[in-house]
């Protein structure tokens, strides 16, 4: 069958790979979710929510009003044990049973990839409701698959970011302070991750991701611990919106290549210790960030990496962001584990590669074992 001819004029090109900047919709602000009603009820009426046991039972006095007062019929399902593969069989068969016309995503990240990716493989619409601030996860197209025992596994580019957003701050405001430090630990890995990978690009699109990374960087660096002292102060929710919004935007304009490198690399390697489970995302990837830039050390003798490591660290310790892998809980973790999550880390598919200098298992491993003090290293890996 011959492709069929563009109807656009000859002045317009069209591009194979779109560009996924943003959610259709976003709503904002304190208690709007109340307000959302008629937002919510332009998708269907038979709504299947999604998401963990806690932010079900968090969520339904939220949406209860509304689903009465527009006759939606609602259904509940838990996405646990994970954004598995599995869990999302049995989501599918929630889907068939519900008749469901649209999706609501409720939660942390790993709920809201679950959903997103539920809503993708039916072809309905997305609305997701973030109930902290610990990732963009709310904003983006793209999924996180795991094994059920939390094990990554790989990434599903999306056909588009969510229909809908609700970032209600009232709801973020329940969930405990350390999601958000996560969070900003999550959100600040764009701008070292990003200048790396392309920071030296001369396309327009990419050039903003990676100087919005930047100002997201600074706006973080100066805001973070007044943020984190005071959720009525207007500091908190403006890294509300830099962690779950502006952190979605740039992975939305610079795509893959601006997305990630090292640090979620890095954290999806330490994803295969089960001791690292009781890390949070961001909390991985922040440590992530230093392995990174001790990487340019080691590898390249980058001096402004040291510099940035440095700033990072002092960073870290104002607003609690593990620093070691004994920070992460892997105080015991052995020798033989450390050097299979480098090796996962390290695997030809790992965003690890898009450093513009190759890295062996044996260097990650070093400068997994000397984030703080790079005098260590023979030390640790003798033991």
């Amino acid at each position: 069958m011959q492709p069929k001819k563009s109807s656009l004029s000859p002045c317009v090109s069209t591009s194979i790979t779109p560009l996924l900047i943003s959610p259709s919709q976003v709503l904002k602000g304190d208690g709007i979710l109340s307000q959302a009603g008629s937002a919510i009820a332009r998708f269907g009426q038979r709504p299947l929510i999604v998401g963990g046991n806690h932010s079900l039972s968090l969520i339904s006095p939220h949406l209860k009003p509304i689903f009465q007062s527009f006759k939606l019929i609602a259904a509940q399902a838990n996405y646990t044990p994970d954004c598995s593969e599995s869990s999302l069989e049995t989501l599918q068969t929630a889907i068939n049973d519900h008749q469901a016309d649209f999706i609501i995503g409720v939660g942390g990240g790993k709920a809201l990839d679950t959903a997103k990716l539920l809503a993708h493989h039916n072809q309905l619409p997305i609305i997701t409701i973030p109930t902290s601030g610990a990732t963009c996860a709310a904003w983006t197209a793209l999924s996180n698959i795991y094994s059920n025992e939390g094990a990554f596994q790989y990434d599903v580019p999306l056909l588009r970011c969510p229909d809908l957003l609700i970032l209600d701050y009232q709801l973020l405001k329940t969930a405990p302070k350390r999601t958000l430090i996560a969070g900003i630990g999550d959100a600040i890995a764009k701008w070292y991750e990003a200048s790396v990978s392309s920071g030296n690009s001369t396309a327009t699109l990419t050039i903003a991701a990676v100087q919005q990374a930047r100002i997201l960087r600074d706006i973080l660096l100066q805001k973070s611990a007044i943020a984190l002292e005071n959720p009525e102060a207007e500091e908190w929710r403006e890294v509300v919106d830099a962690c779950v919004l502006l952190a979605g935007v740039i992975g939305g304009l610079g795509g893959a290549n601006c997305r990630t490198v090292a640090a979620h690399a890095v954290h999806n390697g330490l994803t295969h210790i089960l001791a690292a489970h009781g890390a949070l995302h961001g909390e991985k990837v922040a440590y992530g960030i230093l392995v990174q830039l001790r990487l340019e050390e080691i590898i390249q003798g980058n001096q402004l990496a040291a510099s940035s490591r440095q700033q990072l660290l002092k960073f870290y310790d104002e607003i609690g962001l593990p620093k070691t892998l004994e920070d992460l809980g892997l105080a015991n973790v052995s020798l033989t584990q450390l050097r299979q999550a480098a090796a996962i880390t390290c695997h030809s598919n790992s965003d690890i590669h898009r450093l513009p200098f190759t890295v062996t298992p044996e260097q990650l491993l070093a400068a997994m074992v000397s984030t703080t003090d790079e005098r260590i290293v023979s030390k640790k890996l003798e033991n």
